[in-house]
């Protein structure tokens, strides 16, 4: 259900239903919450009737001796209350703690699954509000949310029925008030849960900023667009400030006129009482007990009041997660058969866009036999990445089938497959963490010998023992700390250990300086025996060798060959190695 929906309604039973769901896992230590509840609820009404019944007993006969006996019953029940409050207290803390921790591992655990088109479509900081602060939301749900106000409505039946055994008369007095608070309530729940919404959407909105901008910080500074970056998140911020802003004036004025409305009741009660006392009807006893119950029963209303609203934020926050939880559509698929990759790639008449019918892809045939090597080049924007994206089952197609050993890759174990194909990418991404904990990538099969060894054969075994910590080195979020050709050496060492059937290259020495290159194509050469490799080019001169070179212009094969047989149509092949051989002049 969408948030939009869910937001029309007090509640959501479908939601409840399955918040409750959440608790299952752990309904023992619910059971003993709701019954500390309980037995609180049940205890309340026990000392202002201990008070009423000293004040005419004890007190009003002069009997000292009593006395000293009820005011233990008294220090006892205080005592009782405190205790029970305390486990109150901790139960609900201790299982609204667990339960966000098992629906954030769930969430989390979803997003990782999640296609990549998924993530082309949703802003990630929608996505980090949705992990941290809307799971975080649900922690007073538990805590303070159905068990509490179970235990709120039970203590104002209690309440409300012993005032009534005591003094109907003074009950309906004392309660005259309550439709005053009925509406103030309601207007102020009302109120409340649109400024909650404005509150997480300012929330989401601030996140996806931040997020963004952080990411693309050297852009930022690039050229020099600080001061509207920082005049953009200011009016975001002030939306913020403002949402909260609302919300704590309704709180300021809500308190206080329910304050007043309670001492309105109060008054009621001794305007009433005294005219009692004076004609005997009623006890001092019994006026002392009632101001007591007064605050005890209008206490929970407003406190109903909050939970009400804190329910109803939980139940959009939940809402929202169960879009996330639920969407299995979006969801990559791994019930398929496992097996052994050999290395045979085939594309038949593949069609494939982003976007609707904005084709990147048309009619692409081609295909990659046991250890060949095929190249792909062409202008930025013909195709060349969106190969290994389909190859690696990241999206799926249009139309026509992608094979691998002749079978459908829809129908491949997505995680077998992915383990048999090794990427080196243009743009390298490495971990906040060891050299050696981004070379392992949570393999723990791969020991630190393997690890050397790889780093020797391509060659940057020197370059990480001079680094402080050798391959103990922390590396900085995103490799900060590290230049682009050794980040791409560690990537190429990260896929040496894979051991992988099917190799993927994409612009993978683009950015590297000659020394870099020259010890890549080194290792290049070892690892592409007895496997195949799909190589994305910008460097003509890195794909001479290849047993065959695709040349892609928008979407579609113009040109397929070896170098030779390309330079020799004098095409378009032929006009991009000239290009590029003038350049090196």
């Amino acid at each position: 259900m969408k948030p939009s929906e869910t937001e029309k309604k007090i509640v959501d039973y479908q939601i409840l239903k399955r918040l409750f769901g959440f608790l299952i896992p752990y309904k023992s230590k619910f059971t003993l919450l709701v019954f500390l509840i309980i037995l609180g609820a049940v205890l309340a009404p026990a000392l202002p009737l201990m008070i009423q019944t000293t004040i005419d007993g004890p007190i009003a006969e002069g009997d000292f001796s009593k006395l000293a006996l009820y005011l233990g019953v008294m220090v006892v029940i205080l005592v009782f209350n405190s205790i029970i409050s305390y486990f109150n207290t901790y139960e609900a803390g201790w299982l609204s703690q667990q339960i966000i921790h098992d629906i954030r591992q769930q969430v989390f655990d979803k997003i990782i699954r999640l296609k990549l088109r998924y993530y082309d479509q949703t802003p990630i900081g929608k996505l980090v509000t949705r992990t941290i602060s809307d799971v975080e939301s649900l922690s007073d749900v538990f805590s303070s949310g159905f068990a509490a106000i179970a235990g709120d409505f039970l203590q104002l039946i209690l309440i409300i029925s012993v005032m009534f055994y005591l003094d109907w008369k003074l009950t309906l007095i004392s309660i005259s008030t309550i439709p005053l608070l009925l509406i103030s309530t309601y207007v102020f729940k009302e109120k409340v849960k649109k400024s909650f919404n404005q509150v997480r959407n300012a929330v989401a909105n601030l996140n996806s900023f931040v997020q963004e901008r952080i990411s693309g910080m050297s852009l930022i500074q690039i050229f020099n667009v600080q001061q509207q970056e920082h005049t953009k998140f200011k009016n975001l911020n002030i939306e913020h400030r403002d949402a909260n802003i609302k919300s704590i004036l309704y709180y300021s004025v809500y308190f206080p006129v329910a304050d007043v409305i309670s001492a309105l009741g109060v008054g009621l009660i001794v305007w009433y009482g005294a005219q009692g006392l004076i004609n005997h009807e009623v006890s001092y006893g019994t006026i002392t007990a009632f101001i007591m119950f007064i605050n005890q029963f209008f206490r929970p209303i407003r406190m109903i009041a909050d939970r009400i609203n804190t329910l109803q934020m939980g139940v959009v926050s939940v809402s929202r997660i169960i879009e996330i939880l639920d969407d299995e559509e979006n969801i990559e698929q791994n019930e398929s058969e496992k097996r052994e990759i050999r290395g045979e790639v085939s594309f038949k008449n593949v069609w494939f866009a982003y976007i609707d019918e904005q084709w990147v892809l048309k009619n692409l045939n081609f295909e990659a036999k046991i250890g060949e090597s095929v190249a792909f080049v062409g202008a930025t924007g013909a195709g060349k990445t969106s190969i290994i994206s389909l190859l690696n089952g990241f999206y799926n197609i249009n139309q026509g089938e992608i094979l691998i050993d002749q079978h459908n890759i829809s129908k491949w174990n997505l995680e077998n497959l992915r383990s048999q194909i090794g990427v080196v990418l243009q743009d390298v991404f490495l971990f906040k963490g060891s050299i050696a904990e981004n070379l392992r990538m949570g393999d723990k099969n791969i020991t630190n010998e393997m690890i050397v060894s790889a780093a020797k054969e391509v060659g940057v075994d020197e370059f990480i023992n001079r680094l402080p910590g050798a391959y103990n080195y922390e590396v900085m979020e995103r490799g900060a700390t590290l230049s682009m050709g050794q980040r791409q050496l560690l990537s190429f060492v990260r896929v040496l250990l894979q051991n992988p059937k099917i190799i993927i290259l994409d612009e993978a020495t683009s950015s590297i300086d000659s020394e870099s290159e020259e010890l890549i194509q080194n290792a290049i050469e070892k690892l592409m025996k007895n496997r195949t490799s799909i190589v994305i080019a910008h460097r003509l001169s890195t794909i001479q060798k290849a047993n065959k070179i695709i040349l892609l212009e928008k979407g579609e094969i113009k040109e397929v060959g070896t170098h030779q047989e390309l330079l020799s149509m004098n095409g378009l092949y032929t006009k991009l190695y000239e290009i590029q051989f003038s350049e090196t002049i």
